[in-house]
């Protein structure tokens, strides 16, 4: 083999190993760039591999498999693989979108709160279910129902609305009739009759009002005076009083010291006849006596009076005899 052939096989050589660690390396670099979730929803609607993961609105990722879950069969498991560096957090939202009405499917995760947990690779991001259209089309069944219900009880109302409309323009046009008419007619006739006669005595009434008036502006005019000589007097007066309220506060505090003075003298002089009370009734006792022993010997000298220089009493005299005419 020549040189040349030599230097070519050399040159492919190294070309294809360049190449494969070039691949090798790439892969390894987007493999290494990406980490895996999963999510579940009731309802997947049309998701299949390979559509969009969107984290605010931003692509991060991709669908992997769209799977019935193994543990629960009535929710689809939802792999996707996401962006390294991707702030997945607790309170992040995964839901079934669209970017337009015509797109394909796409997982849209909300950013949630700064301050939540991150989700670590391989967690499971909280899913929000989407409605379906089969569930769509049930609520509108439901809805049309209702609106028709609603519509009857309205076409209902509102014959009977047109009813009372019909009853109560009846009664107006018999109330604006020729007879009613005319009977309003004669009552505002008489009303202006009655104006009429009652005008001149609310004339005199109002001059008497202000004759009533001017008399009064005359009083309140006089009593001027008087309520300024009033309030004068009045001022005097607490002059007065406030001139005269020191001495009879003095009077006062004496006459108060006056009194307990007398106080006190009267409760020693109740004490002083407490203790004098027995002797005061034995005195009494001794002059009540001799009072009776004088009024008894009073009564007996009255009635002996010759007591005092005879010792014994003289014999009654005896009653003369009268002599008897023939």
């Amino acid at each position: 083999m020549n040189t040349e052939a030599k230097v070519g096989l050399f040159v492919v050589v190294s070309a294809a190993v360049l190449l494969i660690s070039i691949y090798r390396i790439s892969t390894s670099t987007i493999r290494g760039a990406h980490v895996s979730y999963k999510t579940y929803f009731r309802y997947a609607g049309g998701l299949e591999p390979g559509a969009d993961v969107l984290f605010g609105g931003i692509k991060v990722g991709n669908v992997t498999a769209v799977q019935p879950d193994t543990e629960d069969p009535t929710r689809i498991e939802i792999r996707m693989d996401v962006k390294t560096g991707t702030p997945l957090n607790t309170n992040s939202m995964a839901k079934l979108g669209s970017v337009t009405l015509v797109t394909s499917p796409v997982i849209s995760i909300s950013t949630g709160s700064n301050d939540a947990p991150r989700i670590p690779p391989g967690g499971v991001i909280p899913s929000q279910e989407t409605v379906s259209v089969d569930d769509m089309e049930r609520k509108f069944a439901t809805l049309a129902d209702s609106a028709h219900s609603l519509l009857s009880s309205v076409e209902k109302d509102v014959n009977d609305l047109t009813g009372d409309a019909r009853k109560l323009l009846a009664n107006v046009n018999e109330l604006t009739g020729k007879p009613n008419q005319q009977h309003v007619q004669e009552i505002l006739a008489n009303a202006d009759a009655m104006v009429a006669r009652i005008s001149p005595r609310i004339d005199q009434i109002s001059d008497q009002i202000m004759k009533l008036t001017n008399d009064a502006d005359q009083v309140v005019a006089k009593a001027g005076p008087v309520m300024d000589n009033a309030n004068t007097t009045v001022a005097n007066a607490n002059q007065t009083i406030t001139d005269l309220r020191q001495p009879i506060q003095k009077d006062l505090a004496d006459l108060s010291k006056t009194l307990d003075q007398a106080r006190g003298l009267i409760v020693d002089l109740r004490a002083s006849m407490r203790a004098k009370d027995q002797d005061f009734t034995y005195t009494l006792e001794n002059v009540r006596s001799v009072t009776e022993n004088l009024n008894e010997l009073t009564e007996s000298l009255k009635q002996r009076p010759w007591s005092l220089i005879r010792i014994r009493q003289p014999k009654d005299r005896e009653v003369p005899k009268v002599a008897r005419t023939p």
